[in-house]
């Protein structure tokens, strides 16, 4: 997953960047797991039934020197990007997107431009 110094959802108007302030540990301590690499991912399925195997996920990777981000969701198999903002019916993933990205905007891991 390429990454850019500024991102956006599909069919969002919000863009956002990496924090400077934000640190690994901090992204740890939010959830986000490093993979082999050296990057950290986030990954979180879009529905508050856990046994639902049909929500969209966001996923959020950030690179290694902090500095790039991508953020996207997609299908519940992870393989098709989806517009959340499309559909009346996604309200309550476009509600949960906003949460968590409102989160990490307050908690210094994010920054909206």
């Amino acid at each position: 997953m390429a990454t850019k110094s500024t991102d956006q959802l599909l069919g969002s108007k919000d863009q956002y960047k990496v924090n400077s302030e934000a640190k690994r540990y901090t992204l740890k301590d939010h959830g986000f797991i490093e993979n082999k690499k050296g990057s950290f991912q986030y990954e979180r399925t879009l529905s508050s039934t856990v046994s639902d195997t049909t929500a969209p996920k966001l996923k959020l990777t950030i690179s290694k020197d902090l500095k790039e981000l991508k953020l996207v969701t997609v299908t519940a198999n992870g393989l098709k990007k989806v517009d959340i903002y499309k559909d009346s019916e996604m309200s309550k993933a476009q509600a949960m997107v906003e949460n968590i990205l409102a989160t990490f905007v307050e908690e210094s891991v994010l920054e909206k431009v």
